[in-house]
């Protein structure tokens, strides 16, 4: 059944067209972590909630969400809801606490603690309040640009559940890929089923795009990455595709961010599923186009670092990146964003002055 919202008519779609694969008068941006710890208004704001409690109390999420298309009004080219990938861990019945990254007290370290896993996921019962945050947002954006829904990536939130956090070696999560192969395989289609359920359900409530990060595809070697990684990444945009078709509801651009898997970049492309891939920042865009070809988007790829070398180097950087990559003709099927998040100690002035950058040298001249 197509979900009955009444939102307000959308008035700028260029991402959604640059998604598609067509060309647009300049290139659409957004930033991922956009709205984060670098906005004094999100510091201020944080002080009286915890991480958590924010992501479960929609109009909470939705305020976090519209911080920066409220700081940079015409300037972003796109919303995306304030949540976090380990919601889904939650729900499969982990606990997560974030201190001051995500953190999981009773990690996942043996065959025998899958057991503590969800044998089913109600994903509509555990996540129905990002759904709720959705709506709300799309109410409240009242149409100026498109919002993004997303989740983790099965093999990073697989690290996450076995790691208890983040890591330098991945040794815990990475030993089980050799030590219990099929295992994995299986924990990772079950993370899949999950996530393709939740990104279904945030369609479903207003989400106009939707991205998985593969945040530590980077840890993972090329034959790793298209063995134990690459399958639930397919599987994922596969069934996000088909419920869709089945509940009648129209079908929404999907992104894939592998960061570091850059390697696997023609096979992203071309056996993935996803209309647009995310490039981190140390591949060449033209290359990258060179590899996939003219199937998908490409969304990147400038260094986040960018951002603390002053007003003269951004200048320089989006010049150079865009006049290498565009050669003057205006751009097609590209996503303009940093190559990963942007950091906490970022000047909000200077992000402003690199998406008016963007702006500026990203339109055919």
């Amino acid at each position: 059944m197509v979900p009955q919202h009444d939102f307000p008519p959308l008035t700028n779609d260029l991402i959604l067209r640059a998604a598609r694969g067509e060309q647009t008068e300049r290139a659409p941006v957004w930033v991922m972590r956009q709205a984060g710890r670098y906005l004094p208004e999100y510091r201020e704001l944080r002080k009286n909630h915890e991480f958590f409690e924010i992501c479960q109390t929609p109009a909470l999420a939705a305020e976090f969400t519209l911080q920066p298309i409220r700081r940079y009004s015409g300037l972003l080219d796109a919303a995306i809801i304030f949540c976090d990938i380990m919601v889904v861990p939650q729900a499969m019945g982990l606990e997560v606490i974030m201190n001051p990254g995500p953190s999981l007290p009773n990690p996942i370290r043996e065959l025998e603690d899958l057991k503590r896993l969800r044998e089913e996921v109600d994903v509509d019962k555990e996540l129905g309040y990002v759904y709720d945050a959705i709506t709300l947002t799309r109410k409240e954006l009242k149409g100026q640009v498109p919002l993004i829904g997303f989740c983790g990536a099965p093999w990073t939130l697989m690290a996450y559940m076995i790691e208890g956090g983040g890591s330098k070696s991945f040794q815990l999560a990475k030993s089980w890929l050799f030590k219990y192969p099929e295992e994995s395989k299986a924990l990772l289609l079950k993370i899949g089923d999950v996530c393709a359920d939740y990104l279904v359900g945030q369609i479903r409530a207003g989400a106009q795009m939707a991205q998985v990060f593969d945040s530590w595809a980077s840890e993972l070697s090329t034959y790793d990455f298209i063995t134990f990684s690459l399958p639930s990444l397919k599987h994922i945009a596969s069934k996000v595709r088909s419920r869709l078709d089945a509940e009648g509801i129209p079908q929404v651009p999907l992104t894939l961010f592998a960061k570091g898997a850059n390697s696997t970049l023609d096979i992203q492309a071309k056996e993935a599923g996803y209309d647009t891939i995310g490039l981190d920042w140390i591949y060449d865009l033209a290359t990258a186009r060179s590899i996939v070809g003219d199937g998908v988007a490409l969304q990147g790829n400038f260094d986040p670092n960018v951002l603390y070398g002053g007003r003269e180097a951004i200048d320089r950087e989006v010049k150079r990146v865009c006049q290498s990559f565009l050669g003057g003709k205006a751009p097609k099927a590209w996503i303009a964003n940093l190559g990963h998040g942007i950091t906490p100690g970022v000047d909000p002035d200077d992000l402003k002055f690199f998406l008016e950058c963007v702006h500026k040298y990203s339109a055919a001249s």
